[in-house]
């Protein structure tokens, strides 16, 4: 019961979060805020991963490495709990550390633990590659998600533009993770420590960049945000003759 109650009192402060934005550029910097999680989130997100990393760098070993990230996750995930609060970054981290110790340890290369990230840039830069191709931006979809209609924004070919520009910037750091750390996971010989540095030097620095130049591209510009149907205070009265 009380799961449900917190569920519906957070759901009302979304909506009220959502009509005190009335531009574009207001709605997009509060949902990708949301979606990051805000500064606490992005360093739960990277702690164990960093933890993960640098205890290989420093231990050669996997399997020490795992243990040192998980519990990087797990003391996270105790305060979210204690706290009552979404541990969701903290718990997509976990999964990461989970799948890229499955590849290690099957293949017994440690480099291979670098390997699902940069499938998983390489098939997010696609997509969101191929979204801003057809003029559907990814990044259009989040005011989308603020109006209540997944495609009114088409219709307002300045918003598409803006659309497409985050979109480019969301993509870049994806895109030079790949770039960088594909090569160097094709070498011969053992490559963690590379690809380790990399993957710290490349991580939240490197998104924490983006954000701050797309914030930089939405301070610009002040483009009205189109009412949800449903936030209309009046609806016309019926006609009685």
């Amino acid at each position: 019961m009380d799961q449900s109650v917190d569920e519906s009192v957070r759901q009302d402060a979304d909506r009220r979060d959502v009509r005190a934005h009335d531009t574009v550029e207001a709605a997009v910097r509060a949902q990708l805020a949301k979606a990051l999680g805000g500064v606490r989130g992005m360093i739960e997100a990277a702690v164990p991963t960093i933890g993960f990393t640098a205890t290989y760098l420093v231990a050669k070993d996997v399997k020490t490495a795992v243990i040192a990230g998980v519990a990087a996750a797990v003391v996270l995930l105790a305060l979210r709990v204690a706290q009552r609060s979404n541990p969701q970054f903290v718990l997509n981290s976990l999964v990461g550390i989970a799948i890229a110790a499955f590849f290690a340890l099957r293949s017994g290369k440690a480099e291979d633990a670098f390997l699902p990230g940069i499938i998983y840039n390489a098939v997010y830069s696609a997509a969101m590659l191929l979204s801003i191709a057809v003029r559907w931006p990814l990044v259009g979809f989040i005011i989308g998600s603020v109006t209540g209609d997944p495609t009114a924004w088409r219709s307002d070919p300045g918003v598409v533009r803006l659309c497409s520009r985050l979109t480019w910037l969301l993509m870049a750091p994806c895109l030079l993770r790949v770039v960088v750390q594909y090569p160097v996971w094709l070498m011969s010989g053992d490559q963690s420590g590379p690809l380790g540095i990399a993957k710290i030097a490349m991580g939240w620095p490197l998104q924490v960049a983006a954000l701050a130049l797309m914030v930089a591209l939405l301070a610009r510009g002040n483009t009205p945000l189109a009412a949800r149907p449903e936030a209309e205070d009046a609806t016309p009265a019926p006609d009685r003759g």
